[in-house]
């Protein structure tokens, strides 16, 4: 496991029942396994078959490499912000959005805890100097959002400090939108058995098990808290010129199809075929809190 993660046995409430749960077990739990995929009402009962996923993201891909040639093109940019709870998929559904892209024009951005300079600085200081510049694709693998729920639940920043970032957001990104940027924000939502699972399956796979942070230890017991923050978030940060596009993703096949459609369908490109693209799955995909609901 990985130096920094340091184990221990916890008891959960999940659903108002005590369950234990060690993710140094190499056996997980038939109450996980059981309800994994069916976890937090996910509508289906099978994860979308790989040959299929395969296929489809292969044409989804194709029209992103045109996407690239539209933004080299008219120098427009584009930016996503991928937030979620921890093990919701978002490294994996940037990867494959990116994975044919050229690199020089589309990049993966995860910045790391803030240094004592950039902590002194007006909060979304060191985010914007990562915004696109004309033909890029840039893809934030969480962002200024952590404010809305890892530091408010982990006792990163005050309580004054949430407040107001819950009031500038707005208007921060109301001029990224007005300065021309096309600007997606995804929430990737999981069940809470299928996070555990995925906690369990990267602490046993040793080509994951850096995935696993102590943070993640940390968090287990705080999924109500984080549920709170992330409602507050889609509700006060929801709007008509920046709005959320919350995706239910036990299965993230059918995540990263998705969302990709859903920046495909949104960009008017050159070349864009709609057939290839295919249509959105509404079951699994909507804007804004009422997904949740």
């Amino acid at each position: 496991m990985a130096e920094d993660v340091k184990s221990r046995a916890v008891e959960l409430n999940i659903h108002g029942q005590r369950r234990a749960f060690d993710v140094d077990d190499p056996v997980l739990p038939d109450w996980i396994e059981d309800e994994a995929l069916a976890s937090g009402g996910y509508p289906y009962k099978k994860k979308l078959k790989e040959e299929e996923y395969l296929e489809e993201l292969e044409k989804l891909q194709i029209e992103l490499i045109k996407v690239q040639f539209w933004l080299q093109a008219t120098g427009k940019r584009v930016m996503a912000l991928f937030e979620g709870r921890d093990a919701a998929g978002k490294g994996g559904a940037i990867a494959a959005t990116s994975a044919h892209m050229n690199p020089r024009l589309a990049r993966a951005v995860a910045l790391t805890k803030p240094t004592d300079r950039e902590a002194g600085q007006w909060y979304f200081q060191r985010y914007v100097a990562q915004f696109p510049t004309a033909g890029e694709f840039v893809l934030f693998d969480r962002s200024w959002y952590n404010r809305a729920g890892v530091e408010p639940v982990m006792g990163f920043c005050t309580h004054e400090q949430y407040e107001q970032f819950l009031k500038q957001t707005p208007h921060m990104e109301k001029l990224i939108v007005q300065d021309g940027i096309f600007f997606f924000k995804f929430y990737l939502d999981i069940g809470r058995e299928m996070q555990l699972k995925r906690f369990h399956d990267r602490r046993h796979d040793p080509r994951a098990v850096w995935k696993l942070s102590s943070m993640d230890i940390a968090a287990l017991d705080k999924w109500k808290d984080y549920s709170e923050k992330r409602d507050r978030m889609l509700k006060e940060t929801h709007m008509d010129y920046a709005p959320w596009t919350v995706i239910h993703a036990n299965d993230k096949r059918r995540a990263r199809l998705n969302l990709i459609r859903h920046m495909l369908l949104t960009l008017d490109y050159d070349g864009r075929d709609e057939k290839a693209i295919g249509e959105l799955d509404d079951k699994i995909l909507g804007m804004g809190l009422h997904v949740l609901k």
